[in-house]
C-alpha cells in the first residue's frame, strides 16, 4: 500500500512539475540585438515594449544596437548566436523579408535560421503630395500618371528602401510609370516633397502627420489595409487595389532551436503589455497600427514573414532592382 501510495505521488510530481531551466526563465538579462542606430523607430519601438516586458518578467532586456548593411549585420548576429533563449532579434520588413532578393549572398535566411516569436503593430506608410498639386485622390493621381507616363515623380530614401520599393509596387499594381527620385534617407526626401521639388511620396505616419495638419502635405491614402483613426477621409490603398498592404512591419525572432518554452514565456509577457490600454494607447500615438490577436502569435509571424519574402521577391523583381 505503501509502494502504491508512494507511486503516486511520483506521477503526480512528473505530471505538474515543470523543468527546473523552464521555471527559472529568465534566470539572468535577456539581449535584443537591433540592428538600428540607437533612437532610430525600430529602436525605439524595441525599447518601448522591451522595458515594459523587462518590468513583467523581473530581468533586464538589454538592446545591442549592431547597425550597419541594411539591418543585415545584427540579424546575422543573432542567426549565430547560441539558442538558449537569452539572445534575440528586433526584426524589420527590410531585412527579414526584402533583404532576401536584395542581396546575392545573405548570411542568413529568415525563415530557417529563425524561430518567430511575437509580431509588433505595424507602422503604415502615407501617400503625401506637394499641396499645390491638384490631386485630390489617389485615382487622380494615377489618371494623371497614366496620362503622362513618366513625369510624375516620387521622392524616397534609397533605392531598396521600404519607401522605394512601396512606391515600386504601387506603380505596379496600378499600371503607371513613374520617375523615383531617390535620397539618403526619408527626411531629405520629404524636404523634396515640402519644398516642390518632387511630387509625392510614401512616408510613416509619425512624421508626415505634422505636415499634413499644417497643410505642408497633402494626404491621399494610406499603405495599410483599413482607415486610419488619425487620419479619418484618408481612404487604404487597398480600397482601390484589394490587399495592397505596403506596411512596415517589426517583430521578436530567436536564433532557430531556442527552448519553445522560452518562446512562450516571452509571447505571453508581451501579450500583457499589449494588452495593456496605456500601451495601445502609446502606439497609436506613435502611429503605429495595432493588429487582430492571433496575427501576434509565433506561429503566425512566421508564415507572414515566409509570405513577406515571396512578396517583395515579386517587388523587386518588378521594379528591376539587381541584388548587390
Amino acid at each position: 500500500m505503501k509502494q502504491l501510495f508512494a507511486l503516486a505521488i511520483l506521477i503526480t510530481l512528473m505530471v505538474v512539475k515543470e523543468p527546473s531551466w523552464a521555471q527559472a526563465f529568465p534566470a539572468k538579462s535577456i539581449v535584443w540585438v537591433n540592428p538600428s542606430t540607437a533612437g532610430g523607430p525600430t529602436d525605439t519601438l524595441g525599447r518601448t515594449i522591451s522595458d515594459r516586458m523587462a518590468q513583467l518578467l523581473g530581468q533586464q532586456i538589454i538592446t545591442d544596437n549592431v547597425p550597419g548593411a541594411g539591418g543585415t549585420i545584427g540579424a546575422a548576429k543573432v542567426a549565430r548566436a547560441t539558442p538558449d533563449g537569452y539572445t534575440y532579434l528586433v526584426g524589420h520588413v527590410g531585412y527579414m523579408a526584402a533583404a532576401v532578393s536584395l542581396y546575392k549572398k545573405l548570411p542568413y535566411n529568415p525563415v530557417k535560421d529563425f524561430d518567430a516569436v511575437f509580431r509588433m503593430p505595424n507602422m503604415p506608410g502615407v501617400l503625401v503630395v506637394h499641396p499645390s498639386l491638384p490631386f485630390k485622390t489617389l485615382n487622380e493621381l494615377v489618371d494623371y500618371a497614366k496620362k503622362n507616363p513618366g513625369k510624375l515623380n516620387f521622392a524616397d530614401g534609397g533605392v531598396g528602401t521600404m519607401s522605394n520599393l512601396v512606391v515600386s509596387m504601387l506603380a505596379s499594381r496600378a499600371g503607371i510609370e513613374i520617375a523615383q527620385i531617390s535620397h539618403k534617407g526619408n527626411a531629405p526626401a520629404m524636404l523634396a516633397v515640402m519644398a516642390g521639388h518632387a511630387d509625392a511620396m510614401i512616408e510613416p505616419p509619425n512624421t508626415s502627420v505634422p505636415q499634413i495638419k499644417s497643410g505642408k502635405l497633402r494626404a491621399l491614402a494610406t499603405t495599410a489595409l483599413v482607415e486610419l483613426e488619425y487620419l479619418p477621409g484618408v481612404p487604404p490603398v487597398a480600397k482601390d487595389y484589394s490587399g495592397f498592404d505596403g506596411t512596415i512591419w517589426f517583430g521578436i525572432y530567436a536564433p532557430k532551436g531556442t527552448p519553445k518554452a522560452s518562446i512562450d514565456k516571452l509571447h505571453q509577457t508581451y501579450m500583457t503589455v499589449i494588452k495593456d490600454p496605456a500601451m495601445r494607447q502609446r502606439m497609436q500615438d506613435a502611429g503605429m497600427q495595432l493588429l487582430a490577436e492571433a496575427d501576434y502569435s509565433p506561429d503566425a509571424f512566421q508564415h507572414y514573414t515566409a509570405n513577406e519574402i515571396e512578396k517583395y521577391r515579386e517587388v523587386i523583381r518588378a521594379a528591376k532592382i539587381e541584388p548587390q
